[in-house]
C-alpha cells in the first residue's frame, strides 16, 4: 500500500489517499496513533480526500467502522461526499458504531478533480477512538 498522507490540525484530521486501499484497513494502518485519536470535544471531523485516484470504483458497501474507549449513550454521525450529505444516523448506546455508505450517491457525486468524504461525529463527551480497532473499507478490491 502506497503511503498515505495524513493531516492533523485544530479539529480535524484529513488522510489523502494516492491509491485506493484493496482492502479493510485499521486506522493504525493510515498512520493515525492513540493521542491523535482523543477528542475532548466530544467532536470528530475526518477528511478522506480521494483527489489523487484516477478511477475510482468503490467497496459494494464503502463502511467505516469506530470501536472507542468509552461507553456512550446517543452518537449522532455525518457523512458529506463533496458537500452533500448522503448519512446522518444516531446510534444508541455502545463502544461502538459502523457507518455504511450508498456507493451509488457517492458514485453520482462524484467529480473530475475533486472528491472528498467528511465525517462529522458528536459524541455527548470526550472520546478515545482505538486507531487498532477502527477500519475503513471503502474501495473495491
Amino acid at each position: 500500500m502506497d503511503m498515505e498522507i495524513v493531516d492533523i490540525n485544530q479539529g480535524e484530521i484529513k488522510i489523502n489517499f494516492n491509491n485506493p486501499t484493496t482492502e479493510k484497513v485499521s486506522l493504525a494502518d493510515l498512520g493515525l496513533s492513540n493521542e491523535e485519536l482523543h477528542f475532548e470535544s466530544g467532536h470528530i471531523r475526518m477528511v478522506f480526500d480521494f483527489e489523487n485516484i484516477d478511477n475510482l470504483e468503490y467497496f459494494s458497501v464503502p463502511t467505516l467502522e469506530f470501536t472507542y474507549q468509552e461507553e456512550m449513550k446517543e452518537t449522532h454521525w455525518q457523512c458529506d461526499f463533496n458537500n452533500t450529505t448522503i448519512l446522518d444516523k444516531h446510534d444508541h448506546h455502545g463502544r461502538s458504531t459502523v457507518v455504511l455508505l450508498n456507493r451509488k450517491k457517492m458514485k453520482d457525486l462524484e467529480q473530475r478533480h475533486e472528491n472528498q468524504l467528511v465525517l462529522h461525529a458528536e459524541f455527548p463527551k470526550a472520546v478515545h477512538v482505538d486507531p487498532t480497532k477502527s477500519f475503513v473499507n471503502l474501495f473495491k478490491s
